[in-house]
C-alpha cells in the first residue's frame, strides 16, 4: 500500500488516511463518532465469543473484586475527601530568628544539622527562589540545595 493511499471509513464511507504505524490494520478514520462505533462493534464480537459470555459474573469474579478493593482501600472515594491530607507538610511563615542557630558551628555541633530550622526563618523569597532555581517545590530537595548553599558560604564568610 502506498505511504499516501486513503481508505474509505467502515462506519462514515469518508475518505481518510490511515496512520502510518497501522496502515494495514486501520479501516476507521479518527473521528470520535468512528471511533465510538469501532469500539462498540469490537466490544459486542467480544461478548459473542462463548468464553467470554460469563466474563463478569459467577462467584469467582465476586471474590476477584473483593480482593482487589482490599488491596485499594478508599478507590471509590472521591476526590476531594481522598485529597484531603497534603502532599507535604505546609511551610510556616518566617518569624523572629533564633539567634542561637548561627552558634552551633561553635558548640561542636554541625550547623547544617539545623537546616530545617533555617528553612523555615527564612523568607519566602529565598526558599521561592531556590525552589525556582531546582525547578522542584518538595521540601526535601529545597533543603539540600539550602544546605549546600550554607555550607558555600560558610565557606566563603568564615565561621
Amino acid at each position: 500500500m502506498k505511504a499516501d493511499a486513503q481508505l474509505n471509513c467502515f462506519h462514515c464511507n469518508r475518505l481518510f488516511v490511515p496512520d502510518c504505524r497501522h496502515r494495514r490494520d486501520q479501516r476507521c478514520c479518527s473521528r470520535p463518532a468512528c471511533k465510538r462505533a469501532r469500539q462498540a462493534a469490537s466490544l459486542q464480537r467480544w461478548r459473542a465469543k462463548p468464553e467470554n459470555r460469563d466474563f463478569w459474573r459467577g462467584a469467582w469474579n465476586v471474590e476477584r473484586v473483593r480482593e482487589w478493593r482490599a488491596a485499594h482501600p478508599g478507590y471509590w472515594k472521591r476526590a476531594s475527601e481522598r485529597d484531603k491530607a497534603p502532599l507535604q507538610n505546609a511551610m510556616k511563615l518566617p518569624g523572629i530568628a533564633d539567634p542561637a542557630w548561627d552558634k552551633a558551628s561553635f558548640d561542636g555541633e554541625c550547623a547544617t544539622k539545623r537546616i530545617p530550622g533555617l528553612l523555615r526563618e527564612q523568607s519566602p523569597v529565598v526558599v521561592g527562589l531556590i525552589a525556582q532555581m531546582t525547578g522542584c517545590t518538595l521540601q526535601n530537595a529545597i533543603l539540600e540545595v539550602t544546605e549546600k548553599l550554607f555550607e558555600k558560604g560558610r565557606a566563603v564568610i568564615g565561621p
